[in-house]
């Protein structure tokens, strides 16, 4: 079977009248991350289209009890009442085709068999390397890791990867190594949807089937709209975590010669200690905002001179560039994976060595202090997004490939 990956298969045009009906699965963390965003996006784009979407889900805020997270880490491998309840919805919403975003950790791959059963074609995006990584980033210790691409998930099991409990890790990979030993990916999925070419080729490395794996962007809807000055301070938005590589940007501020403003939004484990780092280097132009609602961060992003993307893992996309670039916001982004995909050095924004807060510094200085090269490269930026970023530009190639997996299936 193939949902014809790039420049390999010629998909099926689309047919822009025909309605279908499509069953949205997602398993919401807490928070509102990149993934969630795409749903919502992708969710109303095909609604606005004239298509019937319902979207299943169950969320992690309800794993407050001792018990339920205990149940849940048991349940990792196959949830048998997260199959019923959704072989009922299946039943109910007769869908054409059913997308999943995420699954973890309480749906779980017993969605797959839930619509094999009931002969509804499945699409799967891969918004992070959870199907391949137990901790989902490729990510250990500062460093890019791959061992379990490379060989077994328990050597995550083995260096705690999952959130640093044995228990946890253990648990995550037993559901992975069983998942990888069934072939349940191979054999379920008809499409996968790979967010940059960066991330496709790592997918393949891992097993997953080239011919089945197509890259699809996200996109940014509605138009932000661009900016109209040179923006006012530099800005970070995403998770405060290890992986993001926010310890890099506050180590760049210590470094710099010229007093940028520097706004950070976001929230996460590493909070607490980075203001308490930026506090005592006595970094006072550098702001915390916390977590801000999208429509906040995205008029945040239209008043940025610049944004920063230190992520020290590949990154699957980063809708934060999308949005940059839908501002006319250039970005500095660290060197590797999808970013440096995404971002054309000395075009739409800049790049740096990953992990140097050296280089950073140098590139956040050369470009504060040269606001008509950046604005120029912000220009760039929207002219990226107008050509791949949009939902007009998106939506077909989402057609098409719904449209391929109902005529393989057919």
């Amino acid at each position: 079977m193939s949902c014809g990956a790039p420049d390999s298969v010629a998909m099926t045009p689309p047919k822009m009248s025909d309605s279908l009906r499509i069953l949205v699965v997602q398993n919401h963390c807490i928070g509102f991350g990149g993934d969630e965003v795409v749903v919502a996006s992708e969710s109303s784009l095909l609604s606005a289209k004239g298509h019937e979407v319902s979207l299943w889900s169950v969320h992690n805020k309800n794993l407050t009890s001792l018990g339920s997270r205990i149940h849940t880490a048991l349940s990792l491998t196959y949830s048998r009442p997260s199959k019923a309840r959704l072989s009922r919805h299946i039943a109910e919403f007769r869908p054409d085709v059913m997308h999943c975003h995420n699954l973890f950790p309480r749906i779980t791959v017993s969605a797959y068999d839930a619509a094999a059963e009931a002969g509804v074609p499945i699409v799967q995006t891969l918004h992070d390397f959870r199907f391949v990584c137990i901790n989902s980033y490729l990510h250990r210790n500062g460093r890019i890791c791959e061992l379990c691409v490379a060989g077994s998930s328990y050597w995550g099991a083995l260096h705690r990867c999952y959130r640093n409990s044995w228990l946890g890790s253990l648990a995550t990979a037993r559901a992975l190594d069983l998942q990888r030993r069934a072939g349940t990916l191979q054999q379920r999925v008809g499409c996968f949807i790979a967010l940059s070419e960066l991330s496709r080729h790592r997918f393949i490395a891992a097993g997953l089937p080239g011919e089945r794996i197509v890259v699809k962007p996200n996109f940014v809807h509605p138009d932000p709209c661009t900016r109209t000055g040179n923006g006012e301070y530099a800005l970070f938005v995403g998770r405060l975590s290890p992986e993001k590589g926010v310890r890099t940007v506050v180590a760049a501020w210590k470094r710099l010669s010229t007093k940028i403003p520097l706004v950070i939004i976001g929230d996460g484990p590493e909070r607490t200690r980075l203001e308490a780092e930026a506090a005592s280097a006595g970094l006072t132009n550098v702001l915390f905002k916390g977590q801000m609602p999208r429509d906040q961060a995205l008029a945040a992003i239209n008043n940025a001179r610049f944004v920063v993307i230190s992520s020290e893992w590949y990154e699957t996309f980063c809708m934060v560039i999308a949005e940059a670039f839908a501002c006319s916001t250039p970005v500095i982004c660290s060197r590797m994976g999808a970013m440096q995909e995404l971002v054309a050095d000395g075009r739409t924004g800049l790049h740096y060595t990953p992990s140097d807060p050296d280089d950073l510094a140098r590139k956040a200085e050369w470009a504060w202090i040269h606001p008509q090269e950046m604005r120029a490269m912000g220009k760039a930026g929207r002219a990226e997004y107008e050509a791949r970023y949009t939902a007009e530009k998106n939506y077909p190639r989402l057609i098409q490939i719904y449209q391929s997996v109902l005529q393989a299936a057919s």
